[in-house]
């Protein structure tokens, strides 16, 4: 697995979480380095929610450790926090403010230095000067989407957090997107962790995939390579696989 340093925006250490007689998550340990899109890919049920809740400060592990650009989120939760953002789909913006106010008042949680111009310089990005003085509840859920990355992206994070990002988009406003979110990893100082269930999309934006099952990380490389190395055709293959029949794959890792 991937060595985890100093130089790591996010480092991630035999993190284990369990509930009851579960275990979801079982000794997980990767990094994220500066302008770096790492895909974190699994079915529903492997520990990628899990795993983002721990990073986020959300759950508690039962063991191991995360750092943020080098700080320690269990003793300086505030610090490593102001150094990520996150943005979901099934995390939406306060539907009652609009467009502006949802950045002014996330800017202001983030204590953003020239707020205002901040704000600008993301409505013009994301095309959302239409909508400036809209509220977002009424906005659909291809505009949403584009608030919440946006939002996501106000405080020019260390550490980005995107959870199927463009699942609810347009093709031609998810390709758009994802050439921002590749502008910012290329351009800024941070790295970007990313779950998706298209395995079109992580090929195209992920420099490396971290495939997740039963709480651990099964396989890990490049996703244009990755399936040849195991016998499939394709990374989406290889996705099945990996939800289906993890034991045979897990078998070839060790053989190798």
């Amino acid at each position: 697995m991937t060595a985890v340093g100093p130089s790591s925006v996010l480092s991630v250490q035999e993190l284990r979480k369990v509930y009851g007689e579960t275990i979801a998550v079982d000794g997980v340990s990767f990094a994220v380095r500066p302008q770096e899109i790492v895909g974190l890919l699994g079915p529903n049920g492997a520990g990628k929610t899990t795993t983002i809740n721990m990073i986020l400060g959300v759950l508690e592990p039962d063991a191991g450790s995360v750092r943020i650009d080098g700080i320690d989120i269990a003793k300086h939760r505030s610090e490593a926090l102001a150094r990520t953002n996150f943005a979901a789909v099934y995390a939406p913006v306060p539907g009652n403010l609009t467009v502006y106010q949802n950045l002014r008042v996330f800017g202001m949680f983030y204590r953003v230095k020239n707020l205002a111009e901040r704000i600008e310089t993301l409505i013009r990005q994301f095309e959302l000067k239409d909508f400036r003085d809209t509220k977002c509840g009424v906005l659909s859920s291809g505009e949403q989407t584009r608030v919440c990355i946006a939002k996501a992206m106000l405080n020019r994070p260390r550490l980005l957090l995107l959870d199927e990002p463009t699942a609810s988009l347009d093709p031609a406003t998810a390709r758009e997107t994802r050439a921002k979110i590749r502008e910012f990893a290329a351009q800024d100082t941070g790295g970007v962790l990313w779950t998706s269930h298209n395995m079109y999309e992580v090929e195209e934006v992920c420099s490396r995939v971290l495939f997740m099952s039963h709480g651990k990380i099964l396989l890990e490389g490049d996703p244009r390579e990755l399936p040849a190395q195991h016998g499939k055709t394709s990374l989406e293959e290889l996705f099945i696989t990996v939800a289906r029949e993890p034991l045979s794959l897990e078998t070839g890792v060790r053989a190798q």
